[in-house]
């Protein structure tokens, strides 16, 4: 990629207190708008958490403009990078909660697990006392997750109290280590679970993404690549755009393999979601799929 065109991708997240939370709306979408940046800011009482992408000059800027805020001065971000801007618009959004476990009880600004740097995840996790957990969903975890890891199987975060409560006892898991993405889901998944009476429960600090961007690769217990929600769509070591790709029609992540599928064809279906398309819903993908050829031609 040129340097020029080069997109710095930036994510961040922090549990604060944010009473004002709403009132910060508007002045953080006019600034980041200001400044050529696109992609999702949330915002909570509980904090923040957010991924944009655009100029070094303008990541920077938006950075500085949000640590200006008293509450936001050490916030921490994670960067990587694309050939071309992974998002559509700018969106700076209100919500209950900046990860949405649905359990507004659960509170990381009072109590969250002990925080494990990614150059001493590989020791932790190689102890046989250790249960590890990845609390993505699903579809995430499919494309790449840590050797022996357990997969919860959610479809949503708001799953993982559940898998919890049927399948972890505090009395016979005594360490407990979790990973997810960024850290924002662990941080809330290791309050909820201190909150049920684990004693010891660590999470990776940064996230996968900190690991794959921090640990070399022939020391790297990390199979596959990692999910990220932009057009990248996944990310391998060293933060490296991946093979993966999206499906037009349901936006679930597709390998090389997946392409070779009798049930995959471009712009219309793939595997994950083939089974589903009924007679009208195919003619209406075909016109959606047309429609967004004719909008890629008329930018060239």
């Amino acid at each position: 990629m040129t340097q020029e065109n080069i997109q710095v991708v930036a994510t961040f997240y922090k549990f604060v207190n944010l009473p004002d939370f709403a009132q910060k709306q508007e002045p953080l979408l006019s600034y980041c708008q200001s400044q050529g940046i696109k992609g999702t800011i949330l915002l909570a009482a509980e904090g923040i958490n957010g991924t944009i992408a655009g100029s070094r000059l303008g990541i920077d800027s938006v950075l500085a403009f949000l640590r200006s805020d008293d509450c936001l001065t050490d916030l921490e971000h994670k960067e990587s990078y694309a050939e071309t801007q992974p998002f559509e618009r700018m969106k700076v959004r209100l919500k209950a909660e900046i990860v949405t476990m649905g359990l507004p009880e659960v509170d990381p600004n009072q109590q969250v697990g002990t925080y494990v740097s990614p150059e001493e995840w590989n020791d932790l996790i190689s102890d046989p006392e250790v249960i590890l957990i990845d609390t993505r969903n699903d579809y995430e975890v499919n494309i790449g997750t840590f050797k022996k890891a357990q997969n919860p199987q959610t479809k949503s975060f708001r799953e993982f109290p559940e898998y919890v409560n049927h399948n972890l006892n505090p009395h016979q898991h005594k360490k407990v280590a979790l990973f997810c993405t960024g850290g924002i889901r662990c941080e809330k998944a290791s309050s909820f679970m201190l909150s049920q009476g684990f004693a010891e429960v660590y999470h990776l600090k940064g996230g996968i993404l900190k690991y794959l961007e921090s640990v070399p690769t022939e020391e790297s217990l990390w199979e596959g690549e990692c999910f990220v929600f932009d057009d990248r769509v996944a990310v391998r070591h060293g933060l490296e755009s991946g093979s993966h790709d999206r499906c037009f029609c349901c936006g679930h992540p597709i390998s090389a393999m997946d392409k070779t599928d009798p049930k995959y064809e471009e712009g219309i279906s793939c595997p994950h979601c083939f089974d589903t398309l009924t007679t009208e819903k195919r003619v209406r993908q075909q016109e959606k799929w047309k429609q967004y050829q004719l909008l890629l031609g008329s930018r060239e």
